[in-house]
């Protein structure tokens, strides 16, 4: 695994005091503001300060004073050390998993884990195989994710 994550990227300014608006790729923005130190473009910088504004984080960077330096970061990918998102057991990012096989319960393969849509239930998984299935991340039907042999189990029902 990778020593950082790609936490979110850099998509606009926010007023004229260098502040950053990011869209956040981890699992929420209060996720997110957890962080003390962001990287962008290999290089660390403190976060100043983090707050949400509805699905993004407004942030303050340290070296970014003024509205020039914000503009200079827009299209940047902020990365955060693995070592600083400990993670429960059984968690994973989801750029850790993507690729990883998807197999129903009698052993049959569904495809391949191509990407993950955030939507206002859940977390909706993509599985590309013969046809494309959209299955909920949620304990209903992700039944296992086995990082060793990069196996996803999922209960498949009619319609997904």
């Amino acid at each position: 695994m990778k020593q950082y994550v790609e936490a979110g990227k850099i998509v606009n300014t926010h007023g004229v005091n260098g502040e950053v608006k990011i869209e956040v790729w981890l699992d929420s923005p209060a996720f997110f503001r957890k962080f003390k130190r962001v990287y962008l473009n290999g290089e660390e910088r403190k976060l100043l300060s983090a707050r949400e504004h509805k699905q993004f984080v407004i942030a303050r960077i340290e070296g970014v004073e003024d509205l020039n330096a914000a503009m200079a970061l827009k299209g940047c990918v902020v990365e955060v050390l693995r070592a600083d998102a400990p993670l429960k057991e059984g968690e994973f990012f989801v750029q850790d998993i993507l690729g990883f096989t998807v197999v129903d319960e009698q052993g049959n393969t569904v495809g391949k884990l191509v990407d993950a849509e955030e939507t206002p239930a859940s977390m909706l998984y993509v599985v590309k195989g013969e046809s494309e299935h959209l299955i909920p991340a949620v304990p209903q039907f992700i039944l296992k994710i086995d990082a060793e042999r990069q196996l996803i189990l999922v209960h498949m029902i009619e319609g997904l």
